[in-house]
């Protein structure tokens, strides 16, 4: 049957939105455990979150190329026989590291729980990284790098970090060829038995989770003697001196990857939720005013956005594009023009009521299913809040007015604040 009448609307701002906390436990040793129960599938995530980003590292590239060697064999398992053993129960491990944090991911069918944990075990305790394993990520990771370096969106974003926090910097700094050249298994194999073999992590869980997961956790997570590492170190930043940065990077180039960014606060700072707003009618989502003028009234590009870095200490608000060469000035004039517009003209009623239908949306999209708040709290949990700092948010978001708006453009909406970068 064809519709005829469409559906009504549904005014998600007016949506009465709850936030399911966790249950905490705690395994012997004193690790935490969260576990947000739901969904009705027979599957599990478990996420294990350590310490051991690149802030502590004492070499550039070291915590990254320690994440990737997780896998790569342990005291009972080659890399080929881990990645078998995962594959074999239908399973997928992950790992990563960012700024601060690096993650360990299993998503399982229950009923394998309790022959994939101890493998999980078995790399985070027992991992002995074989160097010709760090000489294979080495090459992958270098051809990988001299491709990238090709592109201009590439470069852009490795810059725009670069003169926000300064060359020093976890989050400015740059990997280069010669960075992994000179990584040795020596210090990576160190870093792995401080900041993982020994060092206390918190463990998020996801599903619809087993009696008896808490624990199974135990048993082998449960009993291993662990460190306490809390603090991670903060940095001075050394911003660019100069506001306008022009890189050519290929000479035949044909577009302009442009970036446009100022230092900003996290999430602690009493401005941080309001500016949210404030970006997502800028250019946080597909209907902004920055995709709305760029894109769709003057054709400058593919798409356009504006965000705020998720780092836990200093971070930065970023405008990111690509257009074409010829018209890479004038999508710059625009940018500033739509900075400008909200700071002398009040938003209207209804485009404020889409932006808070958008972005109560969001978070209903976030409350989703465990998997998705399993992300949300280990948000939270990471940057010291708590579920307060939800409702506070959702708050800010249903009463946030026109005129608060526009005091934030001025306040924050400074051309000099920003670098502008543009990289051929």
């Amino acid at each position: 049957m064809i519709r005829t009448i469409a559906p009504n609307i549904t005014q998600t701002a007016d949506l009465d939105l709850k936030l399911q906390m966790p249950d905490i436990q705690y395994l012997d040793n004193g690790i935490a455990v969260y576990l947000i129960h739901g969904g009705t599938q027979e599957v599990t995530l478990f996420d294990f979150d350590f310490i051991a980003g690149n802030v502590f590292e004492e070499k550039n590239l070291v915590s990254g190329a320690v994440s990737h060697l997780l896998k790569s064999g342990t005291t009972t398992h080659n890399a080929f026989q881990l990645n078998e053993a995962f594959e074999y129960y239908g399973a997928y491990l992950n790992r990563a590291a960012g700024a601060e944090f690096a993650h360990i991911t299993l998503h399982t069918l229950n009923k394998y729980n309790a022959e994939l944990l101890p493998l999980v075990a078995n790399v985070i305790f027992e991992t002995n990284m074989p160097e010709q394993e760090l000489d294979i990520f080495k090459t992958q990771r270098m051809q990988q790098l001299q491709m990238n370096l090709q592109k201009g969106d590439f470069v852009a974003n490795r810059q725009i970090d670069e003169s926000i926090y300064g060359a020093n910097h976890p989050y400015g700094r740059k990997s280069t060829v010669a960075d992994y050249e000179a990584l040795q298994i020596a210090e990576c194999f160190n870093f792995y038995k401080k900041f993982y073999q020994n060092n206390n992590f918190k463990i998020f869980v996801g599903g619809k989770i087993p009696a008896n997961t808490v624990s199974l956790l135990n048993q082998y997570f449960g009993q291993h003697k662990t460190n306490n590492i809390e603090h991670i170190p903060t940095f001075e930043t050394n911003t660019a001196t100069t506001n306008k940065i022009e890189l050519i990077n290929d000479a035949n180039a044909v577009q302009g990857a442009i970036r446009i960014a100022r230092p900003f606060y996290n999430r602690h700072h009493p401005d941080f939720m309001e500016v949210l707003v404030l970006n997502t009618i800028f250019g946080g989502y597909f209907g902004s005013r920055l995709m709305n003028n760029i894109r769709e009234d003057k054709g400058y590009t593919y798409g356009i956005h504006s965000y705020i870095q998720n780092h836990l200490s200093s971070t930065a608000w970023i405008i990111a594009t690509e257009t074409g060469k010829d018209v890479t000035p004038a999508a710059i004039t625009e940018i500033y023009n739509e900075m400008q517009n909200l700071c002398t003209a009040l938003v209207d009623a209804e485009e404020l009521q889409l932006v808070r239908n958008y972005m109560i949306g969001q978070l209903l999209g976030d409350l989703d299913g465990p998997f998705h708040l399993v992300n949300r709290w280990k948000t939270y949990v990471h940057n010291g809040v708590d579920e307060n700092y939800f409702y506070t948010y959702l708050n800010k978001i249903r009463t946030i007015t026109p005129q608060r708006i526009q005091q934030l453009a001025q306040q924050y909406f400074t051309k000099n604040d920003f670098i502008e970068l543009v990289v051929y």
